[in-house]
């Protein structure tokens, strides 16, 4: 008896071990959870991305309060799925939609709770409710992964942002610009379908709307995690000269900084290497513009040595290793006129 006891207690616990390996499985062959080599989590490292709390540790919907009033008519989920589904072939959508989330709320675990949810959002996309559809969208793949077609429901997600920003957000009668929030809806949808088609160019679309922020540093973020996880894309390639924009942006609006400088001209040599063909003539506008900024520093960092307080030998030293460094460049006649007559001086 103790020894079927023992064998027993073995297979559960072999069971309870499968189920992490199972679930890797099927997220390994669900090609909206995976970018390519590797799997990606909402938790993965997205830099520019404001990752919410609800993105990183989403909350289960409870029962609300009063239940007598906002709580499930029926006594059962089926009932109750049955009964809203009754409401919404006499047209009382409004009311379905509140009960599909009563039921939700209440049987958490039943097999009607993910299709209560499903219908739910499929209302408040229906009435026009963009912002409330992709919450509850939202709130089924994260609650209802394994119960819902999941790339069908994140491609949803990805519509619905496109849509929100279409429209911009509603108040009474009146529809606003709303930059922030249709930015963290395309992340929500990236963090949960890292993998899929769309999601190159919903990161594209965030880095926009970074820019239209104007938080111009978080965007050069998002484009180079572009870059760095789907690099093969036309995306990316677009978002090289994008990035490259949005840098000189950052330059040439900033105190001058020397480190940005240097990194940025940096950028922009590596950037002639992958961009596109039609934007390698501004790349090197670009790159032209960094180098003089750089080549007037260390002029200007040379002849501060030439001064009174200041030995004739550290001006000259100065002066050599600025026409080391730039023997072509646009201040070297001067600096060289300048270093006859030091030299000549010290004779």
């Amino acid at each position: 008896m103790n020894g079927v006891k023992m064998k027993n207690t073995a297979l559960l616990v072999l069971f309870a071990l499968s189920l992490p390996l199972l679930a890797m499985a099927q997220s390994l062959t669900n090609p909206g959870v995976s970018p390519g080599p590797g799997v990606r989590y909402a938790t993965d490292a997205y830099p520019g991305f404001d990752c919410e709390e609800d993105d990183i540790n989403p909350q289960r919907k409870e029962p609300k309060w009063f239940s007598f009033l906002n709580g499930p008519d029926r006594d059962n989920p089926a009932d109750q799925f049955a009964y809203c589904e009754n409401l919404v072939a006499e047209a009382h959508e409004s009311k379905a939609a509140k009960q599909f989330d009563a039921l939700v709320r209440e049987w958490p675990t039943s097999p009607e709770a993910s299709r209560a949810q499903l219908r739910l959002a499929e209302l408040k996309l229906k009435a026009f409710d963009s912002e409330q559809a992709f919450k509850e969208y939202r709130y089924l793949l994260d609650f209802y992964a394994l119960e819902c077609d999941y790339d069908a429901v994140a491609q949803k997600l990805y519509k619905i942002a496109n849509l929100m920003r279409d429209e911009g957000k509603r108040i009474v009668f009146f529809r606003f610009k709303n930059t922030v929030d249709v930015r963290r809806a395309f992340e929500a949808a990236v963090l949960r379908a890292p993998g899929a088609s769309w999601a190159a160019q919903a990161l594209l679309t965030i880095a926009s709307l970074r820019e239209e922020e104007g938080k111009w540093n978080e965007a050069i973020k998002v484009y180079e995690n572009l870059c760095n996880i789907y690099p093969d894309t036309q995306e990316a390639k677009k978002a090289v000269l994008l990035e490259a924009r949005a840098r000189m942006k950052v330059l040439r609006d900033c105190e001058y900084n020397r480190a940005r400088s240097v990194d940025t001209h940096d950028f922009l040599k590596q950037a002639l290497l992958s961009c596109q063909e039609e934007s390698v003539v501004e790349i090197k506008e670009l790159l032209d513009e960094v180098s003089a900024l750089l080549e007037r520093e260390a002029f200007l960092a040379a002849e501060f040595y030439d001064s009174k307080m200041r030995t004739a030998r550290s001006a000259i030293n100065a002066y050599e290793k600025f026409l080391s460094e730039y023997p072509n460049g646009k201040y070297a006649p001067l600096v060289a006129s300048r270093l006859e007559e030091l030299k000549g001086s010290t004779k």
